[in-house]
This record gives structure tokens, C-alpha cells and sequence, in this order.
């Protein structure tokens, strides 16, 4: 272990780093996950303990199926994951339910209410109650930790995989861990037939579906002595039944009431829920997005309040949670700090820009993926016309062009990330080959998982830990599928990008551009030593903005009034100038061209020009 610490020791960990603490505490010995806010520090940190093994696998799916086959080996085994993954993921969780486990298996899903990184903010909740496994709720990173290794002993004991939920105030709000004992699975480590159990044929299927019945039948006993369903006992003119997060919520806006605490979100415990239901004179369920509980209560027959008190959507806080009960508006705890202004857009020198300028002005659909570049989609470039979710751009690309014909030749194209492709793209790129289509599929290689952090994938070459693999040729892939036609090209450079562009969307066959260059925030791009800064000569700018329509965050315009541009010796029509701020510049070099007045130079072009 790198980052050794010794039992007891109390630490301060985001719930995350609790997770991954949690998981070398529980003696897991395989762990894969795909990245995704607010979920991805979870195997970062765990990737740092030895004796693990750690991976980010190319898809959600896929990192169920390792963790899942780890299981089965005997080995304590762990899936992560933000919510929406846990979607690509379904396939083998419902069919896991029925295996059941032999060495524990955890999944953590990550869910992010008020969709500070993600498309949906899904109650992953209901993925307990849909695929019939027991869910663990945390409050605070304490409990993460804590949970993870019941979430273990849970899974053996009752032969079945455990879902963990957090959110992304569990995930990232830091919070007193103390250091505790390894364990280790009782499962025996080895290859153990079990057909009748392991292999899903309809005759097995149906066995265990009965299995799976008298699982849950004595999971829901379990739950109703289940230390973690615990109830605090205070004033009982008004009582809470909450979960996860919104318990520190009602603690913190009403801690003379009653509450009890669900740290088993599914299966419920009844009996516990109706004694309790029956010794307080109003009952209100806190929980954020949907009526999970409140739904299971009010179906007991007991009378209670929920959503109609308490928003369906976004986060929860305790303020919010105070004026949605009694209407009092009340000084929020933390104000929030003022800051500047600043809406979102690509990072200076990102390669991606350069790609969707020269998309821009071929006016065509452009069905996008989830990734940084899903920016693009704003103004100034606004060169993203559907996002859906990962890995959707081909196929939705591919709909339309069945939908509309021929007539859609040159006025559709899909825009998808490396990582993304690699996701679940490829098999979108499969059935435009074989169905015979004409769709122009642009691939952003900028070596990285952009998005989340920076983390490798299967083209970059590069593990989770940082060992050399072989990493996919995006190029050979496409060829292999049977796409004839595939180009790299230097999104840099705009003038050949726009060329190849239109050359390929006007193709009546299947045709992909691969747009290569490294994401400008990469270590090694950052610290490169012959980064050339652009500078704006401002005696030839004569005001017209075609720089500023690439939207690079280090271009800014300088407004003039008549007087002043008179002063600088412009014209006192002219209403301003270009100023490119040489702390944000990367030397791209992908403004220079836009210029027709030769304003925009490079350093090493400039010969002294003192007009500036």
C-alpha cells in the first residue's frame, strides 16, 4: 500500500477515497469501473492500495461481467460506476441477481441529482426494487466505508449481489474516517463448476428465479434488524422516515424530531417503518428525486407526506428542506461565495474546436456524444444539434439517414470522443456497414477520456496504473468493421480538416475522420516548451470578430467608443478590437488563419512588430 496508515488512525476522506479505503478493508481483489462524475476517484484511489487489482474497462457493462467473473472465482469482487452506467450495465445485473455470487459482489452506482455532470439525474433507487438485490444507502463518507464491508458480508451471506448508492454529496464532501482491520471473504478462491447455478439456461433460470424469491423474502426479515435501519428517537409531534444524504438534511433543518434512518434503501422494513409510523402524530418522507420510499409507505397504507411537501428534482439541502415543511425562509448555512462569471466552453488550444468551426459552416446535423466537446453544442460554434447518451451519435445518425433517404446525403454527420467510441460506439460504426448506409462518422482522438479527468482507455495505449498496453488503432478498428474509407486528419489544421470534411460528408458510402491531436490539458502538452502564444496586432485589426467566432476563451474583444477608436487610430466607426490573453494562450495556431488582415500572429512570426 503506497499511502500506508495504520488502524485507528482517523483521516479526512471524501466519500469516494472512503470507498476505495472501504474496499482494501474488505479484502477485495478486483476491482473495474468506468469513469463518470461522481463516481470516477473511487478505483483512482483505489488503484494506489496494493495487492488489487484495478482497471477502467471500456464500458459499464463490461465492468460488471470482470467483477462478476471474479465472483465467481471465489474473490471479493467490485463494479463502479456513475448512474447512468449502471443503464449499460443492466444486461448483467438482472441476470446476476439470479446466478447469485460466490465470492461478494458490490456494484457502487453514483447518482447525481441536480445533474452537475450528466445528461439525466435517474433514481438509480429503483434498479434495487427492479432487479430484486439489496441496495446500501450512505449518508457521509464514514458511513461509505463502513457500508461498503456490510455490503460484502451481505452479499455472502445471502448469495447475492449488493448495490451501494451514493450521490455526489456523499461522493465528494470530505468527512472523519478512522482506519480499520482488513477482512477477508470466506468464499474459497478457485474454479468451482456450478452449471446449475452459474449458467442461465431457461430450466436453471427457473430454479433459481425461485431462489431468487426466497432470497428477498428472507432479505426483508434481515432488513427489519438491520442496525443501520435505525431510529433516533426525539420529539414525536412530527417524525421523518429519509435515506443517504437527506438524513444529515433533516438533522441539520429539524434535530428535535424523531427520524428513521434507512441505510438499507431496498428491500424495506415494514414492521420497523409501521411502529415507528404509528408513535409519531405527522410523518414526512425526505428523499431526493423520486418517491421511493414515500411510494412503499403509502402503499403499508400508512398515511404520510412527501413529495408533495419536497421537490421531485435537484438536490436537497437543509434550507430548502426547512422552507418545502414550514414555509420559513431561513439564512441558508453556507452563502455562496461570489465568483466571476464564466460560461462554459472549450478549453483554449483544445483540438476539438477546430473540427466543429469548420462543421459550423457546412450547416449540417450534427448528432453528438458525451464528452467535453458536447460544448460545441453552445454559442459561438453551436455545431451540436442532439446528444442523447453514450455512444448514440452513430445510431442516431444512421436513423436519420434511413428516415430521410438519400436526401440526407452531405447534411448529416455523427461527432463522437475516443473514449466514447470505444465505449459503445463501435457497434453503432458495425450496423452502418452492414445496413448499407452512407453516414460520415467523425471520431475526436485527443488520447485521453477527456471528460472526466483525463483517464486512459483502450486506444491510448496506457492502464489504469499506468503500465504501456497495446493500445486499439482507431484506424485499423474501422477498417476491420469494413469501412473503406477512413482519414486522419490534424484538427488544427482548419483549412485540410475542412477539406477532408467535405470530401467524405458528400461520400455516398460509409467514411470516417479520425481528428488526432492531444487534449491541450495533458501534462505533457502543458509543461511542452515550444508552445508558440499568438498575439493580435492591433494597428491591423480592423474589428470584424471572425476570430472570435472559434470561441477561444483567450481571444477577448476590447470595446472602443468613437472617441477612443479615434484616439488608437482607428476609424471611429470601428467598435473595438481582438486582445488575446497570452496566459490563456496555447499556441494552437487555430486563429491565425481565421484572420484575412494578417492580425493574429505567432511569436516567432512577429520580427519585433511593435504595433501591437
Amino acid at each position: 500500500m503506497k499511502n500506508k496508515k495504520n488502524i485507528g488512525d482517523k483521516v479526512l476522506f471524501s466519500g469516494n477515497e472512503a470507498l476505495a479505503q472501504g474496499a482494501f478493508e474488505a479484502g477485495v481483489r478486483v476491482a473495474s469501473g468506468y469513469p463518470g462524475t461522481p463516481s470516477t476517484e473511487i478505483l483512482e484511489n483505489l488503484s494506489t492500495y496494493e495487492g488489487i487489482y484495478t482497471e477502467w474497462a471500456p464500458n459499464e457493462k463490461v465492468a460488471l461481467e470482470v467483477a462478476l467473473g471474479a465472483s465467481f472465482a471465489g474473490a471479493r469482487a467490485l463494479a463502479t460506476m456513475k448512474h447512468v452506467g449502471l443503464n449499460v450495465a443492466a444486461d448483467p445485473l438482472f441476470t446476476a441477481a439470479y446466478t447469485g455470487v460466490k465470492g461478494g459482489l458490490v456494484i457502487v452506482t453514483a447518482d447525481d441529482p441536480e445533474m452537475h455532470s450528466s445528461q439525466n439525474e435517474q433514481d438509480n433507487r429503483n434498479y434495487a426494487y427492479a432487479a430484486k438485490v439489496p441496495m446500501l444507502e450512505p449518508s457521509d463518507a464514514t458511513e461509505a466505508k463502513e457500508f461498503l464491508k456490510i455490503a460484502y458480508r451481505i452479499s455472502e451471506e445471502f448469495d447475492t449481489p449488493v448495490l451501494l448508492r451514493t450521490t455526489t454529496r456523499v461522493a465528494h464532501v470530505k468527512g472523519i474516517v478512522t482506519i480499520g482491520e482488513t477482512e477477508s471473504s470466506k468464499a474459497t478462491l478457485g474454479i468451482e463448476k456450478m452449471p446449475e447455478k452459474f449458467v442461465m439456461l431457461p430450466a436453471h433460470a427457473r430454479k433459481r428465479r425461485g431462489e431468487l424469491e426466497k432470497r428477498m423474502g428472507r432479505l426483508r426479515e434481515f432488513a427489519e434488524t438491520f442496525p443501520e435501519n435505525r431510529i433516533a428517537w426525539a420529539d414525536k409531534t412530527r417524525g421523518f422516515i429519509t435515506s443517504g444524504v437527506s438524513y444529515l438534511y433533516v438533522k441539520e433543518a429539524f434535530p428535535e424530531a424523531s427520524v428513521l434512518k434507512l441505510g438499507m434503501a431496498y428491500p424495506f422494513p415494514d414492521r420497523l417503518i409501521r411502529d415507528f409510523a404509528a408513535q409519531v402524530q405527522e410523518l414526512i418522507i425526505v428523499e431526493e428525486l423520486d418517491p421511493f420510499i414515500e411510494n412503499h409507505v403509502k402503499a403499508l397504507g400508512i398515511s404520510c407526506k412527501g413529495k408533495e411537501l419536497i421537490p421531485a428534482s435537484g438536490e436537497l439541502n437543509s434550507h430548502i428542506l426547512r422552507k418545502s415543511i414550514t414555509g420559513e425562509s431561513v439564512r441558508e448555512l453556507f452563502a455562496p461565495v461570489p465568483i466571476p462569471m464564466r460560461p462554459p466552453n472549450l478549453c483554449a488550444g483544445c483540438p476539438h474546436r477546430g473540427i466543429f468551426h469548420a462543421i459550423s459552416k457546412l450547416k449540417v446535423f450534427v448528432a453528438g456524444d458525451i464528452g467535453c466537446y458536447t460544448l460545441a453544442a453552445l454559442k459561438p460554434l453551436s455545431s451540436m444539434d442532439s446528444c442523447v447518451c453514450m455512444g448514440a451519435s452513430i445510431g442516431t445518425a444512421f436513423g436519420m439517414e434511413k428516415a430521410l433517404g438519400k436526401e440526407s446525403l452531405g447534411k448529416i454527420v455523427a461527432v463522437i470522443g475516443d473514449s466514447t467510441f470505444m465505449h459503445s460506439g463501435i457497434t453503432g460504426l458495425i450496423d452502418v456497414v452492414y445496413n448499407r448506409g452512407f453516414s460520415t462518422v467523425i471520431i475526436l482522438d485527443n488520447r485521453t477520456t477527456g471528460m472526466t479527468g483525463h483517464q486512459p482507455n483502450p486506444s491510448t495505449g496506457v492502464t489504469l496504473g499506468g503500465d504501456l498496453s497495446g493500445g486499439i488503432d482507431i484506424e485499423a478498428l474501422c477498417r476491420a468493421i469494413g469501412v473503406k474509407h477512413v482519414t486522419t486528419v490534424n484538427p488544427h489544421d482548419h483549412e485540410e480538416a475542412g477539406k477532408i470534411l467535405k470530401q467524405e460528408i458528400e461520400r455516398p458510402e460509409p467514411s470516417v475522420i479520425i481528428t488526432k491531436a492531444p487534449c491541450a490539458l495533458l501534462p505533457e502538452m502543458k509543461k511542452r516548451k515550444d508552445k508558440n502564444i499568438h498575439r493580435v496586432i492591433e494597428a491591423n485589426c480592423t474589428g470584424c470578430r471572425s476570430c472570435l467566432r472559434i470561441g477561444c476563451p483567450a481571444i477577448e474583444w476590447v470595446p472602443l467608443t468613437p472617441e477612443e477608436a479615434k484616439q488608437s487610430g482607428y476609424k471611429e466607426t470601428q467598435k473595438g478590437h481582438s486582445y488575446i490573453n497570452a496566459v490563456m494562450c496555447d499556441g494552437c495556431g487555430q486563429c491565425a488563419p481565421l484572420c484575412k488582415f494578417k492580425a493574429i500572429v505567432a511569436a516567432d512570426q512577429d520580427n519585433g512588430n511593435k504595433n501591437g
